[in-house]
């Protein structure tokens, strides 16, 4: 018998370690040998904390949104008895989003310890490198890469052997191979839950290209945020070293290579792969100027290679199934799987993946669940903050890097924040440019002066200030700012606002003309009031106002001072009667 509790950060947010302690004080009460472990995040993260119950047959039940009071009478009823405690069991309807995945960048993960090399070398682990090792040359590797089609993850999609290539065909030494897991969209979780489920897989996926290109050397640099992912990467990386597949003469086959981690301080341009360069040599994150390309002179003016977390850990399951199984799945030009970090106003957040080519529609009703308490979807910000928004109309559109373009938005990571009806589009665009206005580090004036001018004009809008010809000049300075910024930070930053322009631009007109926010979420724009046929004057409203803005007789309609109203809302909310609405 086997239990395992799920220990990704979702997990250990939602009290896993606390259901761990339970579970192995349960457990050393039954007198019998059971195997406790744990594991990384499986993607069903708002069923966290989870545990699965393997019996001696390998037959695996799971149990979700586990609570520590939960504990003994799952333990003793399930293996004491032999019972299954069936009102704690995963519902048929949430099994069924795994089965919709077709799961290879996340196939170990929620599976196997991550911190065991041993459950990762059973599952086919390190058996890709020995491939590539004792039966291909560099050019097989390469060419097996541009058979499956494979294309960055991170965000640009560039084909992954292209890059190999140029950095294999560079004739300087030593070369460098870099895992970019600098992943800093809102809501983007992806490659830190592979990290903490799977890292083994990741250093595979960097030995077997290091091995292509001819790199000695490694390097993973990760957020310090991350520190769960951290602590596994330096055990996988210790173990792996212990038992020969990383250092010197790996498998006997002269072939050389170590790794080691960076952790970086958070800088959301550190994404871009020459400011992530320019920070691993102790300078501050801030892009170079392209060509010369990373592949000719990166790490050390050396020649480099840089992916992202989901790129490598796709590529050992490549050498073990064959580049054509690869491209035998997504669409004609975007090959493959991606995965998705599900938030926002959805009812099943967390991770899936799936093929290539699947619409947005099935992602966030088949295997989202629909939206929350069942409103209107109203559209999805795709490609992190420097992304897009896709409006209900295009719900439709198949997740493909060139349909996804066409719609204004970008593939990015792989972030997708869903919204609702109740979600101000002018507001949201505001948040966005915001935090790209922030993380700018300021080296070309169009991003650093051009965003600020576009965040006071979209602040002055949500605040009620608006004025004609504001959003023909966000336009403008959305198109300027696009067209001379040097990296991939300014030039996609306008995205969020040209995009809710492009779709939302009625909103925008409201805000500006009509001084009325239709989505009720501007606070300046909102005008609260009270429906005199519904009012019984209880008074509730009134001793609840902060400012006492609200005034009349007992048992009689009250009135709100609109002067003296903050638009806290209170009143809104304790009111009994539905006698108090917002305009």
């Amino acid at each position: 018998m086997k239990v395992i509790i799920g220990k990704g950060s979702c997990g250990i947010a939602a009290g896993a370690n606390e259901v761990h302690d339970a579970i192995v004080n349960e457990v050393s009460k039954l007198g019998v040998k059971v195997d406790v472990s744990i594991t990384g995040c499986i993607g069903m993260c708002y069923l966290e904390p989870i545990v699965d119950i393997i019996d001696d047959k390998g037959i695996k039940t799971t149990y979700v949104n586990v609570k520590p009071e939960m504990v003994k009478e799952i333990i003793e009823s399930h293996i004491k008895k032999n019972k299954k405690v069936s009102k704690y069991m995963i519902s048929k309807q949430d099994k069924t989003i795994l089965e919709r995945q077709k799961r290879i960048a996340l196939r170990n993960c929620g599976l196997i310890n991550p911190e065991s090399i041993d459950d990762y070398i059973e599952r086919d682990g390190y058996k890709a490198i020995e491939k590539c090792l004792k039966e291909m040359n560099f050019n097989d590797v390469i060419q097996e890469v541009k058979i499956s089609g494979l294309r960055g993850r991170g965000g640009a999609g560039f084909p992954t052997w292209f890059k190999w290539d140029a950095t294999r065909k560079a004739t300087n030494y030593p070369k460098y191979i870099i895992c970019n897991a600098d992943e800093g969209d809102p809501g983007a979780f992806m490659d830190r839950s592979i990290l903490e489920g799977d890292p083994h897989s990741v250093i595979e996926g960097m030995l077997i290209g290091a091995y292509a290109i001819g790199a000695s050397e490694g390097v993973i640099y990760v957020r310090a945020e991350y520190p769960l992912a951290i602590k596994r990467l330096e055990k996988a990386i210790s173990q792996a070293r212990e038992r020969g597949f990383l250092g010197k003469n790996i498998l006997g086959k002269g072939f050389d290579f170590d790794l080691r981690i960076k952790a970086g301080a958070g800088a959301f341009v550190c994404g871009e792969e020459t400011a992530l360069i320019a920070s691993l040599e102790g300078e501050r994150g801030m892009p170079r100027l392209k060509p010369p390309f990373p592949a000719q002179r990166g790490y050390w003016q050396k020649p480099s290679n840089i992916n992202n977390v989901e790129t490598f850990a796709n590529i050992p399951w490549i050498f073990i199934h064959g580049g054509k199984a690869f491209a035998s799945m997504g669409t004609e030009g975007s090959k493959g799987t991606k995965v998705f970090a599900i938030t926002g106003k959805i009812r099943n957040s967390g991770l899936v993946e799936v093929p290539m080519g699947m619409s947005i529609k099935e992602i966030i009703y088949d295997i989202g669940g629909g939206i929350v308490d069942g409103k209107d979807f109203k559209a999805v910000q795709m490609g992190g903050p420097s992304g897009g928004c896709i409006p209900s109309h295009l719900i439709d559109t198949p997740i493909d890097y060139e349909s996804i373009n066409k719609t204004g938005a970008i593939m990015g990571s792989g972030g997708m924040v869903v919204m609702d009806e109740t979600t101000c589009m002018v507001d949201m665009a505001r948040f966005f440019l915001e935090f790209t206005r922030k993380e700018s580090c300021g080296k070309c004036i169009h991003c650093r002066i051009g965003t600020k001018r576009m965040l006071e004009i979209l602040s002055r809008i949500c605040e009620g200030n608006g004025k004609p010809g504001d959003i023909e000049l966000l336009e403008e300075l959305g198109t300027k700012i696009k067209e001379g910024s040097l990296c991939g930070l300014g030039q996609t930053a306008p995205n969020p606002v040209l995009s809710t322009i492009r779709y939302f631009r009625d909103e925008y007109e409201k805000h500006i003309y009509d001084k009325k926010c239709p989505a009720k979420k501007c606070v300046n724009l909102l005008n609260y009031n009270i429906l005199k046929d519904k009012c019984v004057g209880c008074g509730l409203c009134a001793k609840t106002c902060p400012v006492g803005a609200i005034e009349g007789e007992k048992k009689k309609p009250h009135k709100i001072d609109i002067e003296k109203c903050i638009k806290c809302g209170q009143c809104k909310e304790v009111c009994k009667f539905n006698a108090i609405v917002v305009d």
